[in-house]
């Protein structure tokens, strides 16, 4: 019966109105470990990149709690990399603590207006313009994540989700990094070692384009939970050998 340890955002848990608990049984963790006879840990928050998977990973109390017992792990992050960052990523996540509280609101409300307007704009320069994590850092912490998880848990299944689509209008619909990050990390899939990657992108790509999601346009209904779950119960029954 295997358990899931699962590192992602907010894909994780967020449903096609809000988000949930992480207990809440239709949230493609739990669906995938269910379908599989266990349960799922998920640790995730809003906006995590793999650089943020990589953090949990080593500071993260729940996270050494659940991995000698994990029996697979799944790396559901890359989605927010891949995604348009008008204001550098470090400036951006510094707003929560902007000081005075007016300012703050401020800040961030200006943000936000700018954001579906600069978004599509810098989408249009070479490169796209800037993303939240760049390809080859997605890739380099991802790595971090596979080779840390082996060295404590040698020959543990390993799942990395490619970087989902979205429709989002908080990002004028620009999606200009995308296509790089998918690359990149099928590139580091063909040479580490007992990972697989889960195809999110086909799984998904209807139910999100075609306005069946969240209305955000970027988290998913139940409907695509479902599918990703099956999905993701797939390979790690393939891995561990669960039917």
């Amino acid at each position: 019966m295997p358990d899931l340890l699962v590192l992602g955002d907010s894909l994780a848990f967020h449903g096609p109105d809000r988000p949930y608990p992480a207990d809440e049984p239709r949230l493609w963790p739990n669906l995938a470990a269910a379908r599989l006879g266990g349960r799922a840990e998920i640790v995730a928050r809003a906006g995590w990149t793999a650089r943020h998977a990589w953090s949990a990973l080593t500071g993260d109390p729940r996270v050494w709690a659940a991995l000698p017992r994990a029996d697979a792990v799944v790396l559901g992050v890359s989605g927010m990399d891949a995604l348009p960052s008008p204001l550098p990523t470090a400036l951006r996540e510094l707003i929560p603590v902007v000081r005075p509280e007016p300012l703050r609101r401020l800040v961030r409300a200006s943000y936000r207006k700018a954001q579906p307007v600069l978004a599509p704009a810098f989408a249009r320069l070479p490169g796209g313009g800037p993303a939240t994590l760049p390809p080859r850092l997605t890739v380099a912490y991802l790595e971090r994540c596979r080779a840390g998880i082996h060295a404590l848990r040698p020959g543990l299944p390993v799942l990395a989700l490619l970087p989902s689509v979205h429709r989002a209008a908080d990002y004028g619909g620009a999606h200009p990094h995308h296509a790089a990050t998918e690359r990149a990390i099928r590139r580091w899939a063909e040479t580490a070692p007992q990972l697989s990657l889960v195809e999110t992108p086909s799984l998904v790509a209807a139910h999100v384009l075609g306005g069946h999601g969240n209305p955000d346009g970027m988290h998913w209904g139940w409907a695509g939970h479902r599918v990703v779950g099956d999905a993701v119960a797939e390979l790690v029954g393939t891995r561990t050998g669960t039917p």
